[in-house]
């Protein structure tokens, strides 16, 4: 079972840094070009970024089970997936 949390874990992390990258090129972009497209964009991103993390940090500091921090990421990954399909959908 360690095996498993401990590659959780690294796969946790290495969403959340390419999640926060990710959010960061796109409210750049946004910056340059003015597009609110792009910052919707990069809202969805952070929002699936901040789901990784608060569900790494439950899971791991206090002592949430593994099926809540599942729930909590799924969630926070829905409302993300939402957020970017409508950045995807708009039109200027």
């Amino acid at each position: 079972m360690n095996e498993f949390i401990t590659a959780i874990a690294v796969v946790k992390s290495i969403i959340l840094v390419l999640g926060t990258r990710i959010t960061y090129i796109a409210l750049k972009a946004y910056r340059r070009t003015g597009e609110d497209s792009l910052r919707i964009l990069g809202v969805g991103f952070g929002i699936i970024s901040v789901g990784v993390l608060l569900s790494g940090v439950a899971n791991q500091f206090f002592s949430v089970s593994l099926g809540l921090g599942v729930l909590v990421n799924s969630v926070f990954v829905a409302i993300g997936l939402a957020v970017i399909m409508y950045s995807l959908r708009i039109q200027k």
